[in-house]
């Protein structure tokens, strides 16, 4: 055991255990020989013939085996040898203290930077779309954030409620005409609906178990759509869904459009200017909307759920309709999401909704920091953003991006951010009696 201002302490910490580090390196090595002998040692192309020929990459392999051998060493000298975590030796307290710090200035920072986006990049399209795609899904990611997050929920199959919302859409708007407006609400509501019936399967329900029912809905909702041709399109999907106006004034170069109304010179870049602070004012709202919820007592019993649900019940919460309320309330967001995906797209296909969808949404919720919104957004904007950024490493780009999970996961387990502040807490230090301390013990 270390003691702190020890002499023998400190020159047991400073001596370093070569001979163990590079031991560690070594089997890191043949395991990653193991793993990547096939998967970067091997290239399998077409051939001129169309049969597929096998092409040998031994400089790659050999490359990626010094890096793990170097990466695994260099772990190993300060987790083993030092005794003293990576990051901690990387980062001073005083650091660390600054970063809390910051932590209170992050959320405006972000909210005004989203603000002068479109300025910012308005003549860049690719941007531009990019927000709109991580504004989506910060707006998915809140939304599962309190099933998962604060009723600790497992939710496999939340991409099944996105989808309801999509074609609730779709179909309200092509077969009766109704404006964007009028179907946003209704999407919410029915995409609440499919949640409620949901959660009535699943009131008894936890764990892995919940998981697995989670994941069927969302399976059986997309084979649904798949199958249902004469309702849904099936796999062809519904095209020319109608795009969303400006109360009324479509983005059109008619003598009644936006760019004439007040007097501006057409561009495209209009209607996805409008579209970006559509999805901001949404995702704005869906944050609002859960961080007033936690306030109230059904967040608080969500909270009491999450740690522990047959205390929850002693204390006489009802399980079941907490359950319910929280399926209810992350599916109505997603639903509004759906509804938003459908008009900015103009088609939806089944493909749009497929299980990967669930596992990127709660990958942003984990890394971000469960019940962390601030932590939520930072996610979403660093998992579609490094996406972007490694578009260019095609064969490499899920790799850095496991890599980077991995180390995120062991350096902050609890994400991004982990800290975040209690629903409910005392304003001032509570002093306990020493009698009562001491009729405790005895």
């Amino acid at each position: 055991m270390l003691v702190p201002n020890d002499p023998k302490s400190a020159e047991r910490v400073s001596r370093l255990d070569v001979g163990g580090a590079i031991k560690d390196a070594a089997v890191a090595t043949v395991v990653a020989f193991g793993l990547f002998s096939l998967m970067l040692g091997l290239l399998t192309q077409p051939g001129p013939s169309g049969q597929l020929t096998i092409s040998e990459r031994p400089k790659l392999l050999i490359v990626s085996l010094i890096v793990v051998f170097v990466g695994r060493f260099l772990v190993a000298i300060f987790t083993r040898s030092l005794r003293v975590p990576l990051i901690s030796r990387l980062i001073s307290p005083k650091l660390s203290t600054s970063f809390r710090q910051l932590e209170r200035f992050a959320a405006p920072a972000l909210l005004g930077f989203a603000l002068v986006v479109p300025v910012l990049f308005y003549s860049n399209r690719y941007l531009l779309d990019l927000a709109i795609l991580v504004l989506t899904y910060t707006m998915l990611a809140w939304g599962l954030n309190i099933v998962v997050g604060l009723a600790g929920l497992l939710d496999l199959g939340y991409v099944a409620f996105y989808a309801v919302g999509a074609y609730s859409y779709a179909l309200l708007a092509k077969n009766f005409g109704l404006s964007f407006w009028v179907c946003l609400p209704l999407a919410g509501i029915l995409a609440s609906f499919w949640g409620i019936m949901l959660g009535f399967p699943v009131l008894r329900l936890r764990g892995d178990y919940l998981a697995i029912v989670t994941l069927a809905f969302g399976e059986i909702i997309r084979i649904v759509i798949t199958n249902w041709q004469d309702f849904t399109g099936g796999p062809n999907g519904i095209s020319g869904i109608p795009r969303p106006s400006f109360f009324g004034i479509p983005f059109t170069s008619d003598p009644e459009g936006f760019a004439a109304l007040f007097h501006l010179e057409f561009t495209p870049t209009h209607r996805v200017v409008f579209l970006y602070y559509l999805i901001l004012a949404l995702a704005l709202i869906t944050c609002a909307v859960t961080i007033r919820l936690r306030q109230l007592p059904i967040g608080r019993a969500w909270e009491a759920l999450r740690e522990d649900e047959i205390a929850c019940r002693s204390l006489g919460v009802n399980t079941t309709n907490t359950k319910l309320t929280a399926f209810a309330t992350g599916a109505m967001f997603a639903g509004f999401a759906g509804s938003f995906f459908a008009t900015r797209q103009g088609f939806i296909s089944p493909e749009s909704f497929v299980f990967m969808e669930s596992a990127l949404v709660l990958a942003i919720v984990v890394l971000g920091g469960m019940g962390s919104q601030l932590g939520v957004a930072v996610a979403a904007l660093v998992m579609l953003g490094g996406f972007e950024l490694f578009r260019n490493f095609e064969q490499f780009r899920m790799l850095i991006f496991g890599a980077a999970m991995v180390g995120i996961m062991v350096w902050r387990p609890r994400g991004l951010v982990a800290t975040r502040t209690p629903s409910v807490y005392l304003e001032k230090k509570k002093d306990i009696p020493a009698a009562i301390v001491e009729e405790a013990r005895q």
